[in-house]
């Protein structure tokens, strides 16, 4: 099963064509995702959307917005006029979901870095806060919660049967 998907910037405007013999929609954009290691540079991937998609993306997406993409890869060979073929990826959308402004394309995997071997914290400025305590962990809540004190639950034991397998 061929299955993708990308988190990606859209950095060419979706351009919308028709095909010459059912003038079925089509929309071609170019979209950039992060490289794996910071320093890589970012990959830049073609991505095709037909029939009503194809309205959809023209319609609503722009360049500089942020969207997942769901859809399927496949790889094209272009004759290069030099005189030899070139391979390209393409991705082809099914699916399209808009992100919002803040939504930062970084790689996601977990890299040990200097900051973090010296202790500081290499948290992102736009993380949420952490959750605060429930207020049911505070003492006084306790204290008060103290009169009805419920019985714990019984857990029932385990079932196991005699078959070895």
């Amino acid at each position: 099963m061929n299955s993708c998907i990308l988190m990606a910037e859209i950095v060419q405007a979706p351009e919308l064509r028709y095909t010459s013999d059912t003038q079925t929609p089509i929309a071609e954009m170019f979209v950039e995702f992060p490289g794996l290691r910071a320093e890589d540079p970012p990959s830049r991937l073609k991505v095709v959307g037909w029939g009503n998609l194809a309205q959809e993306i023209q319609e609503r997406f722009h360049q500089g917005d942020r969207v997942v993409i769901e859809g399927s890869l496949r790889m094209n060979t272009v004759d290069r006029p030099e005189g030899f073929k070139e391979k390209r990826a393409e991705l082809t959308a099914q699916r399209i979901h808009s992100l919002g402004a803040d939504t930062a394309l970084e790689a996601s995997a977990v890299a040990t870095t200097p900051a973090a071997a010296s202790g500081q914290s290499t948290k992102p400025s736009n993380a949420p806060p952490p959750a605060a305590k429930p207020a049911s962990a505070t003492p006084t809540a306790k204290a008060k919660a103290g009169k009805f004190q419920s019985a714990p639950e019984s857990v029932p034991e385990a079932d196991f049967d005699d078959i070895p397998f």
